[in-house]
């Protein structure tokens, strides 16, 4: 290639650098320039001097080359590096941003037999495909390992910002620090190596959001995990995100009905509330909270299901298992699984409020459980300790509370003001060994609106949902409740309380008085009645008729063992001969005079014929 030829090449690759006021500014204080050229191949003499001479036109003043490098991996065409920013004119560069708009063009939503539609897709890709070159911050990857990166130049970058990495991987910062940045990598952390160059993007960390991603599960980045293909989504909300102000909320007075007798009876949860499950491993936590969202079935709200540091096979299994009940339809599947990195089971939690403020934002009703938040703790602190950062109690950072309060802050009830909406919280913690006094737990106690406190012992002695009344509050309480409910569960909680109480003292004498047995004998039979299988939710109606039936004595004479039977037949006899009766308890929501008499005369009817100990024959 002659002079004029490699004159003319190199003008056009430098006609892509766009220098602008602030480009100009800074550079102001250097009288020459001192810059760094990376090519592809070696520079002959002539074509240093060459480049100089262009650049020095370029950039308005003397260019002084103190270094030129030579990276085959650039293809064609020159990096220039003047400290921690660059122009970056390479065919590498070109390459990759090409690579990254041509990903965003979903071809699957095209009729493949529709070929001009898949030829205009791409040619409105290319043409929209921006060749010029601005000025980028960078930093130079130092160390790295674990997930994690330390780079060194960044000046300029924010916490929590978006950075990007060769071949497609991306970082977000966490630690600023004098000379350097801790960066956690978001996957792609085994094809970083020292010396890389590390790129700001100005952008905080978003995830793609859209009414396209129920029945999906996705990892914390929005990418597909089930193997459905691409998801075409309609928007992008930021992971983190403020929760709202004070103005913008109102109380929580509308129920979110589990379809459990024991949680909707003694712990009622209203939309727009943080109610807790906590318990040991092993006692129907993650129970309570699917069967919660296989309840919501019709009931117009959207489910978010975040599994954080599952196995795998744990998160297909629960997927198989909303599409068996009809869930998935209304229901997505934020995953980060335990072979997953440390911060992308941090992020998983926080990508999943960001979907569910979209569906808020357009006034609807979502669930959203964070299964668990133990674990979610746990990652945050391996992800601290090799960010080097001071460790506390049980080497937990000094901003473990924060981690949390900050995303369940995010869960609310607007007001009509602020578009409506709502989103209601289930986080779950396990605890060890029955201690709720831990730091996790107790932290987590007290940013929530109550909790559901599941004890060993009761599941051990085959007591479904194992809720252990005592220690389980909900503090929304009656508000959260409709007026049938409030009426039936009123005094449940004191006997239940009572009953334990009286059982407790009842092991050490058989002297008891007439009333005394007769609490007893009531006490067993509603906390058989509060009994209730997995995938089992009932309606508000139906768990109102069950309480009610138990509470005015109509299973006195019931053997305690025939009581689920009993719960369940009458149930079906109703539905059967009295469906009026659930017709009316579910619209209206309320007993009244003529409503309580049918009801009565029905469960008398059904007593009759009622056989103890034999199979259903109704």
């Amino acid at each position: 290639m002659n002079s004029k030829n490699k004159e003319a090449l190199w003008k056009q690759i430098l006609d892509r650098l766009t220098v602008t006021k602030d480009d100009r500014a800074l550079f102001a204080g250097e009288s020459v320039l001192p810059l760094t050229v990376t090519t592809a191949q070696p520079l002959a003499p002539e074509e240093t001097e060459l480049l100089t001479a262009l650049l020095s036109e370029k950039f308005g003043k003397p260019v002084r080359l103190q270094e030129q490098k030579v990276d085959a991996r650039l293809v064609g065409g020159v990096l220039i590096q003047y400290g921690d920013h660059i122009f970056d004119a390479t065919m590498k560069r070109q390459l990759e941003k090409m690579d990254a708009l041509m990903k965003e063009i979903h071809l699957s939503d095209q009729d493949l037999e529709q070929t001009g539609n898949i030829t205009a897709a791409l040619t409105q890709g290319v043409q929209s495909f921006h060749e010029g070159v601005d000025l980028e911050e960078i930093g130079v990857v130092e160390k790295v390992g674990d997930g994690i990166c330390t780079a060194t130049g960044l000046g300029g970058a924010m916490s929590g910002e978006l950075v990007a990495l060769h071949d497609g991987v991306y970082g977000m910062v966490q630690n600023l620090r004098e000379n350097e940045v801790g960066i956690v990598l978001l996957g792609g952390a085994t094809e970083i190596k020292e010396g890389d160059l590390v790129r700001r993007t100005g952008e905080i960390m978003e995830i793609p959001v859209g009414e396209a991603m129920l029945g999906r599960i996705v990892d914390p980045l929005g990418q597909p995990l089930d193997g459905k293909g691409a998801i075409k989504t309609c928007a992008r909300y930021p992971i983190e995100h403020q929760a709202p102000g004070i103005a913008a909320r109102q109380p929580v007075d509308v129920p979110l009905q589990t379809g459990l007798k024991a949680v909707d009876a003694l712990v009622p949860i209203g939309r727009g509330q943080r109610e807790l499950i906590i318990g040991d491993r092993g006692t129907g936590k993650t129970a309570i909270a699917v069967d919660t969202i296989l309840n919501q079935k019709g009931k117009d709200v959207i489910c978010i299901y975040v599994a954080i540091g599952q196995k795998a096979s744990s998160v297909a299994r629960l997927s198989h298992t909303f599409e068996q009940y009809g869930a998935a339809d209304y229901t997505m599947i934020v995953a980060a699984t335990a072979a997953d990195t440390a911060p992308m089971q941090y992020l998983a939690p926080y990508a999943g409020a960001a979907v569910g403020e979209y569906f808020m934002d357009q006034g609807k009703d979502v669930l959203i459980v964070y299964d668990d938040l133990s674990k979610h703790a746990v990652a945050y602190r391996a992800m601290s300790l090799l960010l080097r950062r001071p460790p506390g109690r049980e080497a937990y950072p000094g901003d473990v509370f924060y981690l949390h309060s900050r995303l369940l802050e995010r869960a609310c009830r607007r007001n009509e003001q602020h578009g409506g909406g709502s989103m209601t919280a289930l986080p779950i913690i396990e605890t060890q060994a029955g201690d709720v006094s831990g730091y996790i737990p107790t932290n987590v106690i007290s940013i929530t609106d109550g909790q559901i406190y599941l004890e060993t012992d009761l599941f051990n002695s085959g007591v479904r949902p194992a809720l252990n009344s005592g220690l389980s509050v909900s503090r929304v309480g009656g508000a959260a409740q409709t007026k049938a409910m409030k009426s039936v569960a009123g005094t449940l909680r004191l006997s239940l309380a009572q009953y334990r109480e009286l059982a407790a003292f009842a092991q050490f004498g058989s002297d008891l008085d007439r009333e005394t047995k007769a609490q007893l004998d009531r006490g067993a039979r509603v906390t058989e009645m509060l009994k209730q299988g997995q995938y089992q939710p009932l309606s508000m109606a139906q768990e109102v008729i069950s309480l009610y039936a138990v509470n005015n004595g109509f299973l006195d004479e019931i053997p305690v063992e025939d009581v689920t039977r009993y719960a369940h037949e009458m149930l079906g006899y109703l539905n059967n001969h009295c469906s009026i009766i659930l017709t009316r308890l579910e619209k209206e929501k309320k007993f009244t005079d003529d409503l309580k008499e049918q009801l009565d005369e029905a469960l008398d009817d059904f007593g009759k014929m009622f056989a103890p100990g034999s199979a259903d024959k109704l």
